[in-house]
């Protein structure tokens, strides 16, 4: 088995109307911190092997979030994307940290855009990796996953918590089976992620986040789908904070057309292709990711 390098610190912090945040910290809590916002699913743990390992050797702080119903966080529905961005800046004063970067895998991205959007003066830069798109409002697009969460929302309003909560008791007895599961669904993607998931360490992340964030509780997923098939609360052109975008040209989730669309959007924005990968692709590539948002904050400082 892979060993993974474990957080310096780990726990949760109180935020809201008698609610807690989980996180996980990987560094230097004094160095140059980063907000890293997993995917749907995932949890506070689903942070790249590569980048666990660049926080240690070249001075940063990367600090993993359990969604509300994942992890260490309590369950709760978010009236829109907006809203989660109060959670985020009380564990951020909670750590002291003032000035920051955030980083969003798929359904992680809304919410690193909306904090950027909400704490301008803060939010050196954004980093997003496939990111999903708006499906209702002025902003909206149409296809893949944004699909998805519009039909299913109605439902999850109600099935969504029942579902999650009977999803994490199986995943509580059910360790045995879950690096199969891993393997099982490498070999059923396509081509990049496949790729990525055949990696022993990438294999090792993903149980690792399971095992530690995700088999507690299983509602966040449900909780995103029903806030991403909503008006998000924000224009993603009032987002001015510097963003670099990843997206696999082969994703077959959110299509490399809605990173075109969301950076055409976004009035200081780059987008990065990344060639043959599929939705997962982003994970591979820590170092770039990290080494370019560095450059982009640096840049923030100069000016």
């Amino acid at each position: 088995m892979f060993e993974i390098d474990r957080p310096k610190l780990e726990g949760s912090v109180a935020v809201g109307d008698r609610r807690r945040l989980g996180f996980a910290q990987f560094g230097k809590l004094t160095a140059r911190p980063y907000f890293w916002l997993h995917g749907t699913p995932g949890a506070r743990r689903q942070i790249p092997p590569e980048a666990r390992q660049l926080a240690v050797d070249h001075e940063m702080c990367i600090i993993g979030l359990d969604r509300p119903g994942v992890g260490s966080s309590t369950p709760y529905r978010y009236a829109n994307v907006l809203e989660f961005t109060s959670d985020l800046l009380t564990l951020a004063n909670a750590l002291d940290i003032e000035d920051f970067g955030v980083i969003g895998l798929s359904g992680g991205g809304p919410y690193s855009l909306a904090t950027a959007y909400a704490a301008p003066e803060r939010v050196k830069v954004v980093g997003v990796m496939g990111g999903v798109a708006p499906a209702v409002g002025p902003e909206a697009i149409s296809g893949g996953a944004v699909e998805i969460a519009k039909a299913t929302a109605p439902l999850l309003q109600v099935a969504g918590a029942p579902i999650g909560k009977a999803l994490s008791t199986l995943l509580s007895v059910s360790r045995p089976v879950a690096e199969p599961a891993i393997r099982l669904y490498g070999r059923l993607s396509p081509q990049g992620d496949r790729e990525l998931l055949a990696r022993p360490e990438f294999r090792a992340m993903f149980l690792d986040d399971l095992l530690h964030g995700g088999s507690r509780r299983m509602e966040a997923p449900f909780a995103d789908a029903i806030v991403f098939a909503r008006d998000w609360g924000f224009r993603v052109a009032d987002v001015t904070t510097p963003v670099r975008w990843w997206h696999g040209d082969k994703d077959h989730i959110i299509p490399y057309a809605h990173g075109e669309y969301m950076v055409s959007l976004l009035p200081n924005a780059k987008l990065i292709e990344m060639p043959d990968e599929s939705h997962l692709g982003g994970l591979g590539f820590a170092t770039q990711i990290l080494a370019e948002l560095n450059s982009a904050w640096d840049e923030q400082d100069r000016s």
